[in-house]
């Protein structure tokens, strides 16, 4: 972690300060972009807290995929060292991305609860559930996308706009509750959506009328993070280090 930090940041201007200043930029730009020009509340929530509590495990899960393509071709040459696992490079990327996203969406919240822009969290114990799950969601997304666009090239190539595509289907600018009844299967088939309607119903309570299955969020996540594990422990194989 210590050696991402500073091959990413370096040691000049705020150094490794870059790693909660990055998602401050862009968590605080789109959270008052959308609390200058959407409506003080929309479905009785206020817009600057439900774009917080959704665009912060967005830039979570965007960057933690972002930062998983292509880091074992970055990162091979520390596959020399026997201790040093292709797990490892992956785990480390995560980390600093989910530490510096929490740590982020913490000052950008707390700058609008002093602001008077929205309340501080209702149910704690929910809203910790739901960014713990989140934050093994993205785990798992980016142990497969780092193995995935080692092994395909075409892959790489897609990763980008599959993230953008599926910005509509991630709940983080809307709730289940606001869709009509026979679309909302399609929307808590992902286990972000699940993860963003606990975080929602720890800051709002029940008046969000928050929609989701612990169970079902478990089990999902879990799959998928043990097929991120599993094509871990395959892709050494498809490595070259340069």
């Amino acid at each position: 972690m210590m050696r991402e930090i500073h091959t990413r940041f370096g040691r000049e201007n705020i150094g490794f300060l870059w790693v909660i200043g990055e998602p401050i930029l862009f968590c605080s730009g789109v959270a008052i972009m959308w609390t200058a020009i959407r409506p003080p509340h929309e479905h009785g929530l206020p817009i600057t807290a439900i774009v917080i509590t959704g665009y912060v495990p967005l830039t979570m899960w965007r960057h933690s995929i972002q930062r998983s393509v292509k880091a074992y071709e970055a990162n091979g040459s520390l596959l020399f060292h026997r201790q040093v696992t292709p797990l490892d490079i992956i785990v480390a990327r995560w980390a600093l991305e989910v530490l510096g996203t929490l740590m982020a969406g913490l000052l950008v919240g707390s700058g609008a609860i002093l602001g008077g822009y929205m309340k501080p969290p209702l149910h704690w114990g929910i809203l910790y559930a739901g960014l713990g799950f989140h934050a093994m969601f993205c785990l798992a997304t980016a142990l497969i996308f780092a193995a995935l666009t080692e092994m395909s090239e075409t892959v790489e190539k897609i990763v980008g706009i599959a993230t953008y595509l599926s910005l509509p289907f991630s709940g983080a600018f809307s709730m289940v509750a606001w869709l009509p009844q026979k679309d909302r299967w399609a929307m808590l088939c992902a286990p972000s959506v699940e993860n963003m309607e606990m975080i929602r119903e720890g800051q709002f309570g029940s008046t969000a009328h928050p929609i989701y299955d612990i169970n079902y969020d478990f089990w999902a996540t879990l799959t998928l993070l043990l097929i991120g594990i599993y094509l871990t422990l395959r892709v050494r194989r498809h490595i070259v280090v340069q």
